[in-house]
């Protein structure tokens, strides 16, 4: 139904990298789910009323709850699509996390009240009513919610959209949890065993867990998450495909909202080479980045001495100090400077974030390494982190 739909009210629907068609999906996939869930309310609900079930009663309001959810995404893509401002330049992207983390704080809220009124149902048991339509009604909202979690699933890897991805496994825990109050209907008619309330504390955990996985999702890009390993492999394989680039290093990605980043990174460069022509390449790099990756980015370019035999004995030399040291660690921007009493080997070592010394020991260990067996040479270290 939402591929039709889809065909049908957006334009060029298979471009998900455009924000106006994320913005399409983001507001027909939240008004599907404001009326899907809204009739699983009703249904549920009046399923509960036959049952004089808690459990059910709860499932429906969970339900409910998920159709707030919808509308808070559905506003929150309208918002997130709005164009750039003066007191906005890059966008207003981000507006799609901070919804999906307003999703997952309602979701946990009403995980928490429900674990309450099931816990008074515990300790209070009533006799359920046997309902063969609200068996029906339960049974069709597995389907419904099923259906819900494959194509949040589905279009949240398409439009890489973590709101849409925290709708889906919110789906597929309402999924399971319908599942469970469905038997605990059916078990209490045949054995009489009286397990509504602990069906109702087991929903109220799939919520909360539900919750705590959407808040995780969302509040990661918020706070600044490291870039998808492939997103960097793609950025180095486009600069590096040009034989005027010599090295790549010290790459940030900023991260305004999907469809809206902006990364800049340093290029190395022959520091022979002729200016105008290397500032040339570097402006049809940052050209390539945003036309294949939708990005704007931001080189610098950093000379490297190409055809100096001492600057490349001794980049070589230091190089092998470091894999000794531990193979993860990298060099870059490299130069000496010879006085009459020793030489001063300047550079920066990119070394991972969990690296198991501290910027300063690790400092301390390369100088005394080099220093072991060239005792003339000072090595100025500066340590930078490696993003991935």
């Amino acid at each position: 139904m939402v591929s039709l739909l889809a065909r049908i009210f957006i334009r060029n629907q298979n471009d998900t990298k455009d924000p106006a068609v994320r913005q399409a999906y983001g507001i027909l996939c939240g008004a599907m789910g404001i009326f899907l869930n809204l009739c699983l309310f009703a249904g549920k609900f009046l399923a509960g009323v036959l049952c004089n079930s808690i459990a059910i009663t709860a499932d429906a309001f969970n339900n409910l709850s998920d159709a707030g959810s919808s509308i808070i995404t559905l506003i929150g893509f309208k918002m997130a699509g709005q164009k750039p401002d003066p007191h906005h330049p890059f966008g207003h992207g981000r507006i799609e996390y901070v919804s999906g983390l307003l999703v997952s704080i309602v979701i946990l809220l009403m995980g928490l009240e429900l674990l309450k009124e099931s816990a008074s149902k515990i300790l209070h048991p009533e006799e359920l009513a046997f309902s063969p339509v609200a068996l029906a009604i339960l049974a069709v909202s597995i389907l419904v919610k099923g259906y819900m979690f494959l194509y949040n699933r589905s279009l949240g890897r398409k439009l890489d959209s973590t709101a849409m991805a925290a709708t889906a496994t919110d789906s597929f825990s309402d999924m399971l949890a319908t599942a469970a109050v469905l038997a605990a209907t059916v078990v209490s008619h045949f054995t009489g065993l009286h397990i509504d309330g602990w069906c109702g504390v087991l929903v109220g955990l799939f919520i909360c867990r539900a919750g705590y996985e959407a808040a995780k999702d969302t509040i990661s890009p918020l706070l600044g998450q490291a870039p998808e390993k492939e997103f960097v492999r793609q950025i180095t394989d486009i600069v590096m495909a040009h034989e005027e680039v010599l090295g790549t290093h010290d790459l940030i990605v900023h991260n305004y909202g999907p469809g809206r980043v902006l990364i800049s990174l340093h290029a190395e460069v022959p520091a022979d080479g002729e200016i105008l022509a290397l500032h040339d390449t570097i402006d049809t790099i940052e050209h390539e980045l945003r036309d294949s990756l939708n990005c704007h980015a931001v080189i610098h370019m950093d000379p490297v001495c190409t055809g100096d035999e001492e600057t490349s004995r001794l980049q070589l030399l230091v190089k092998g100090y470091l894999a000794e040291i531990d193979a993860s660690l990298t060099m870059h921007d490299f130069r000496i400077v010879t006085g009459p009493t020793h030489t001063n080997l300047i550079f920066d070592v990119a070394a991972p974030y969990d690296f198991r010394l501290s910027d300063r020991e690790l400092a301390d260990c390369i100088r005394k390494r080099i220093q072991k067996d060239n005792p003339n040479y000072f090595a100025v270290i500066d340590i930078d982190k490696q993003m991935v």
